[in-house]
This record gives structure tokens, C-alpha cells and sequence, in this order.
């Protein structure tokens, strides 16, 4: 009986006696870092732990045929990914969708017709979006806002309220100067030039014509908006998105800088232009910048380096549908996760390149070109 009580704790039951000099079993290998074992699989929802000494890097891609539709139906297998130029194990793949943070940038410095554009179709942006998303709304004219005052619901009457209170007339087109103090020729009589040798451009026979200086703040706003998306809890895709003609004067924020702050935090830009800067060719001449003029199209650098995509509209249905569209294309991604090789944190930018096993003629494969690490992505 002594023997029986010595093996009984009550409320246990029975258990076996465990030798002291027992050992615990070896740890496996850790497998090859690209052609090792098949990466997790699962939803947006699942929740895996996952120690490491390395950071943690997210890739949303987006596969589209030559006709510009969405590809589905590919596995982990299909794809490749390089950081640096070195392959890396796919560690976790998912093709399930994900709730977004969409931070709205509204340019109010377009003119009054595309303004009556953009006004109108305000109406149709949460049509686009589900319960699951969450929406903050910025804009900008000579100076950023948040009209929101942070993030709220996207079908909340909140939102609503703020997309009907803060439509903006525009502003009117601005006429050259050409006499007066202001023009080429300031010395007049008789409203002509004194001297027409001497006076600016006389020498031609002509005046110069002084160009009126337009505010279009959009560097200052998307770093505002980024801010603000940077704060977002993880799980969630961050995007911001503009509705704008992309022309760029008098930010205090310089364009490479928010750029860097996008690629740290995560964030793809994915725009609508709207006014005469979605006219076919105008995108392509904007890309040239003359000096001591304003950016024509800084959108197409906004995008390409986040990830993002543009959409150039010029009608009403036309910008509506591309809230519907732009907000599937980020909802409905690849997501690729992998352990990068490189030092957890050391402050430098990292390149990304993605590949699948498709011809180049048959598909367009768009993820972020790189990103610099931090903090946050350490798991």
C-alpha cells in the first residue's frame, strides 16, 4: 500500500515515473533557407509565433494577365523572391484578402471643372469598401488637413458626413501677367517699353510673360497621411491613396525623403489622376521636369517605389470605378513573408525583387522594389 501512495497526488490520478538522467530530444536541423520546407499556409486571420533573430518581411504582389485582370489560382511554388540579389525561403503564404487602412488624400487645388469631377464622385468610395476597413480622410491645397481627425469606420456615417462637408470649389485658372509692375517690360509708356533693347527681352522683340505661382502641397499631405497609416496595427494593409492631377510646389517635405518614410513603414500609394494629367501622353511628357518649375507627375514615382499602381481618369464614372478597382487589387494580393538574411536592423535599403514562373509576356508582376528595415519588423 506504502508503494501505491507514493505514485498517487490527489486530484492527478496516476502518472509515470520520469528518470532523473532522462534527456530531451535533439533539435532538427534548421532547413535550407530557400529550398527547405513548405512555407505556412493560412488565412489573414491565423496567428503564428515565430522566434527569430532575424526581421520579418512582408511582400504584397499583385499578378495580372495582359489584359490587366487579376491572376489567381497560384501557390507558394510559383513564386520567388531576392533580397539583395540572394534568394530567400518563402516562409508563410496566404491568398486570402485583408482588411485595409486607406488614408484619402484629396487634392483641392485642381481646377473647377475636374473639382466638380472629383465632388461628385466622392459619393462611391464606400461602395467600395467593406466593414472590415477602416478609412482617415486628408486634403490639401496651400497646406495639408486631416478632415477626418483620425481613422473611422468605412461604412460609418462619420466618413460620410466628412466626404459631403468638405467638397472644394477649386480654383480658378490663372491668367499670365503681362504689363504692370509684374510683367517683362516694367518701364511703359504708353504701354510700351522705353527701351525695348534694354527691358527684358527686347532684344527679341518681345516681353516675357510672368507665370502666376501655383501651391500644390502633395509631398506635405502624403507625409501627413503616412503618418498617421504608420500608426495602424499590424494585420492590416496599409494604403494610402490620392485623387489628384499629381503636380507637386511648395512642399516643405522633399519627395525622397517621404519615400524612404513609405518604404520603412510599409505603405503603398495607389492613385487616381484626374484633370488634364490624365490625358494619353500627358502622363509620359510630365515625367520631365524643368527647372525652377513645379513637378507635373510625381504620382508615377509615388507608385512604382511602394508597390502602388495609377489609374489616369478624366469623367465621373470613370474615377468611381477606379475606387472600386484600385480597392480590390490591394485587398485581393499575393501575400509572401520571408526571413531576411541581412543584419535585423542596420539602417540600410534593402532591394526586393519578385518572381513567378510565367512568361513576362503573359503576366505583370507588381510588389514594392525594396524597403528599409525596422523596429517593428522584428519578430
Amino acid at each position: 500500500m506504502s508503494d501505491v501512495k507514493s505514485q498517487i497526488t490527489p486530484g492527478s490520478g496516476t502518472a509515470e515515473t520520469v528518470p532523473a538522467e532522462a534527456e530531451p530530444a535533439p533539435r532538427p536541423a534548421a532547413p535550407d533557407p530557400v529550398q527547405g520546407e513548405a512555407p505556412l499556409t493560412g488565412t489573414a486571420a491565423d496567428s503564428y509565433k515565430i522566434i527569430s533573430t532575424t526581421n520579418a518581411v512582408e511582400v504584397p504582389v499583385t499578378v495580372k494577365d495582359s489584359k490587366g485582370h487579376l491572376v489567381a489560382g497560384l501557390t507558394y511554388r510559383d513564386f520567388r523572391i531576392f533580397e539583395n540579389n540572394q534568394q530567400q525561403r518563402i516562409a508563410f503564404f496566404t491568398v486570402d484578402p485583408y482588411p485595409l487602412s486607406i488614408a484619402f488624400v484629396i487634392d483641392q487645388s485642381l481646377q473647377e471643372g475636374t473639382m466638380a469631377e472629383v465632388n461628385r464622385s466622392l459619393g462611391a468610395i464606400q461602395g467600395a469598401l467593406t466593414p472590415y476597413d477602416d478609412v482617415a480622410v486628408f486634403a490639401y491645397n496651400n497646406g495639408a488637413r486631416d478632415l477626418s481627425g483620425g481613422f473611422t469606420g468605412a461604412q460609418s456615417h462619420r466618413l460620410e458626413a466628412v466626404l459631403a462637408y468638405n467638397k472644394a470649389v477649386g480654383r480658378d485658372p490663372l491668367v499670365p501677367v503681362t504689363s504692370g509692375p509684374l510683367a517683362g517690360c516694367p518701364i511703359t509708356s504708353n504701354g510700351d517699353c522705353v527701351n525695348p533693347v534694354l527691358q527684358q527681352g527686347g532684344a527679341t522683340g518681345g516681353q516675357f510673360m510672368t507665370l502666376p505661382k501655383e501651391i500644390h502641397t502633395l509631398n506635405d499631405a502624403i507625409l501627413m497621411a503616412a503618418e498617421e497609416l504608420a500608426k495602424r496595427p499590424q494585420g492590416r494593409r496599409r494604403v494610402l491613396y490620392v485623387v489628384s492631377d499629381g503636380k507637386e510646389y511648395g512642399s516643405k517635405a522633399k519627395e525622397k525623403e517621404v519615400i524612404k518614410y513609405l518604404q520603412a513603414h510599409g505603405i503603398a500609394v495607389y492613385a487616381t489622376l484626374v484633370g488634364d494629367s490624365a490625358r494619353w501622353g500627358e502622363g509620359y511628357l510630365s515625367r520631365f521636369h524643368l527647372p525652377l518649375q513645379m513637378n507635373d507627375n510625381v504620382l508615377t514615382r509615388y507608385t512604382q517605389q511602394t508597390g502602388g499602381s495609377l489609374d489616369s481618369e478624366k469623367s465621373t464614372n470613370g474615377i468611381e470605378k477606379s475606387y472600386q478597382h484600385i480597392a480590390e487589387e490591394a485587398r485581393f494580393q499575393y501575400t509572401l513573408v520571408y526571413y531576411s538574411h541581412e543584419p535585423a536592423i542596420d539602417g540600410k535599403y534593402r532591394s526586393i525583387d519578385v518572381r513567378i514562373d510565367r512568361p513576362s509576356k503573359e503576366v505583370e508582376v507588381t510588389a514594392k522594389p525594396g524597403y528599409y528595415p525596422t523596429a517593428g519588423d522584428l519578430h
